[in-house]
């Protein structure tokens, strides 16, 4: 009896295997794609390959004129300082929220910044940005970036203020420790997976913002995004290619870093 059951099997597993193998090429040919059209030289039509590849292109424009280098570490730097502070302030945030009596009326302000596309709620804080002299600068794109990354933290955090947690920071009180004392060896070391999911998914909210930093920005401060559709506008797809293969660099990196690190270490805790 047990003679037939691997011979029924085997078509299953290679349909398996050849579904998976098909779904994974579907899922990286358009990263591959885009690496092939950032070095290639000449691709003209109809010709399925270039005719030759260069990595002459990426060095003359990551150190040349079009200051690509630059937009990437603009958009790198705007993104660590908007996932940094709205993370903190989240998670400072969504305690006293989740312990507060109105907790859930203070909720639904965090979700104000959602209910508007982001570019009429710039359009709408316009004026103020201007008058605080905060329009044009990477200072006032990092504080509207900032609006909704708060916003998306402290919902995010609001599951995990729970009566467990509670409870645990009141036993460090009960054995005399202190606020610090609470956070130090209570709070953050349990949370630390819930910050950096937090951290990653803030920096993703500001690395990907187009509208909003073209509209606080006036055009003035040249994020990776920014170049990229400017790139696309002016149908210089080689560009293009070098400028979106630079910007899902950081994004694959933190997903490589979350399967790494931050969801084995939650799944063994």
């Amino acid at each position: 009896m047990n003679g037939p059951f691997p011979a029924t099997r085997s078509p299953r597993r290679l349909l398996r295997g050849a579904a998976a193998v098909l779904l994974a090429l579907a899922c990286l040919f358009p990263f591959a794609y885009l690496i092939l059209l950032s070095l290639a030289k000449a691709w003209p039509f109809p010709d399925l390959l270039p005719r030759a590849l260069s990595f002459d292109l990426w060095a003359r424009v990551l150190t040349g004129p079009s200051d690509l280098g630059a937009s990437f570490l603009l958009s790198c730097a705007l993104s660590l300082v908007v996932a940094s502070l709205s993370t903190a302030a989240g998670f400072v945030t969504g305690k006293f929220i989740a312990y507060h009596p109105a907790r859930k009326k203070l909720l639904f302000l965090a979700y104000l910044p959602f209910i508007m596309s982001p570019v009429i709620l710039g359009t709408c804080l316009m004026y103020l940005y201007l008058k605080l002299d905060l329009a044009g600068n990477a200072a006032g794109v990092a504080l509207a970036q900032t609006m909704f990354a708060y916003g998306f933290a402290i919902v995010f955090f609001s599951a995990f203020w729970n009566p467990e947690i509670k409870a645990l920071e009141d036993l460090v009180f009960t054995l005399g420790g202190s606020t610090f004392d609470a956070y130090r060896r209570v709070l953050l070391p349990v949370s630390k997976g819930m910050l950096l999911i937090c951290f990653f998914q803030t920096f993703l909210i500001s690395w990907f913002q187009y509208g909003l930093t073209l509209l606080i920005g006036t055009g003035k401060v040249q994020t990776l995004p920014v170049k990229v559709y400017d790139y696309v506008n002016e149908a210089n797809l080689f560009y293009a290619a070098m400028a979106s293969c630079l910007l899902i660099l950081p994004p694959a990196a933190l997903l490589w870093v979350n399967k790494r690190f931050v969801f084995n270490e939650m799944r063994e805790g």
